[in-house]
């Protein structure tokens, strides 16, 4: 929930902060005299199994506290007409089963990147599954090449000295490796939601992460990308309605107190993205105040609609994050808690679980970096180019 940046590369940390995160002063962690002598495995069991049921039972207070006074008062909280705690209704989930579930009414869209980086070429290859219940429906790939030296230069001199400055701006902290990381995140995002929305064939459709993601609300620096990502996205948003988002990991660590607060076979309406969105899109550089306020217009306009929920499908799982429209959010919830009921100490949909096999059985890094190594064998054995960590 909280925000904030450093604005540059980096910046100091306080000793305030240190010693509020880990209890003791930084000369103390560094002064040697401090350090045990060789590996004291009683001590070391002890001190884990101390810190451990202190931090654990200090955890439970701060969910009761949550959950009494912060998870209650939701609507009050976030003005959220929808705003709250609700019960997943059993009758409701068996229907998800029934219904939508096993006869493939369901979909979930994932994707890999699989890439080979040596000195003459980078291969980035995308590759994007489309599964139900019934099977996979669809497999998509695209591959990027990235080559630096070119053959048609009149002047090698000049094209061998231009090829060694833009490697070095790449492997360094150069903006041209930045913008092709960029590229490749917003690349996959803009891939895995366009094929969700044109062509997964079932009612719902689930993805992974946040379906406005920073990478599309910036077009990863590429205004083209950004107009592309916008434009379908306010189809998705705005005409199909039927989808539902599951990050695979929860990185925020107020919304993860919130999820533990909930008990097992409930869900919560927190609030919906366009606060966030629109904060990033003000802070975001774009090239111009134009573009920004196309970026802008969009979030007003759709990001309002777009809804963030957590639910904890059972009592040994971990809670999770979700993301779904306004006006389908309750039968969003319903799907990805009944669908995580398949593998109860997982606590995740199990159809993206099942998305993801498939992806990585047809696009995975294995398969695709044994193509690569045939075309450089038949290339003449050129493997002095290879990175000793794909041996």
């Amino acid at each position: 929930m909280a925000r904030g940046g450093t604005g540059g590369l980096g910046r100091f940390i306080g000793d305030d902060d240190y010693r509020s995160s880990f209890k003791e002063d930084l000369e103390s962690t560094i002064d040697l005299n401090t350090w045990s002598i060789g590996l004291d495995i009683e001590k070391l069991i002890a001190d884990i199994r101390a810190q451990i049921s202190h931090s654990a039972t200090a955890e439970e207070t701060i969910q009761a506290t949550v959950r009494t006074e912060i998870l209650r008062k939701l609507k009050e909280h976030t003005k959220l007409d929808v705003a709250g705690v609700y019960p997943a209704s059993e009758e409701r989930l068996r229907t998800v089963f029934e219904a939508l579930l096993f006869p493939g009414r369901v979909e979930a869209v994932t994707s890999i990147v699989a890439s080979h980086d040596s000195l003459p070429l980078g291969i980035t290859q995308l590759g994007v599954a489309v599964v139900g219940y019934g099977g996979t429906s669809g497999t998509f790939s695209q591959r990027l090449f990235r080559k630096e030296l070119s053959t048609e230069d009149e002047d090698p001199v000049r094209a061998a000295m231009e090829c060694m400055g833009e490697r070095h701006e790449r492997s360094g902290m150069g903006r041209r490796d930045i913008l092709s990381m960029l590229a490749r995140r917003g690349l996959r995002d803009y891939a895995e939601r366009a094929i969700l929305l044109d062509k997964a064939q079932a009612e719902w459709r689930i993805g992974q992460g946040n379906p406005c993601s920073r990478e599309l609300l910036s077009g990863s620096g590429y205004p083209r990308l950004l107009m592309a990502s916008l434009k379908m996205l306010s189809r998705l948003i705005g005409g199909h309605k039927k989808f539902v988002f599951v990050p695979h990991a929860m990185e925020e660590r107020g919304y993860l107190t919130l999820g533990h607060a909930l008990q097992a076979g409930e869900y919560a309406i927190i609030r919906s993205i366009e606060s966030d969105s629109a904060y990033f899109v003000e802070r975001w550089g774009y090239p111009s105040e134009e573009i920004r306020s196309e970026a802008l217009a969009f979030v007003k306009k759709y990001c309002r609609d777009i809804l963030i929920g957590l639910f904890r499908s059972s009592a040994h799982a971990p809670p999770c994050l979700f993301f779904a429209h306004r006006e389908h959010v309750h039968v969003a919830a319903h799907i990805v808690m009944a669908d995580s009921l398949i593998h109860p100490r997982r606590g995740f949909p199990m159809l993206l679980e099942v998305a993801d096999s498939s992806c990585r059985g047809v696009f995975g890094t294995d398969s695709f970096q044994g193509f690569v190594r045939d075309a450089y064998t038949r290339a003449g054995g050129k493997y002095e180019y290879f990175n000793e960590r794909h041996w």
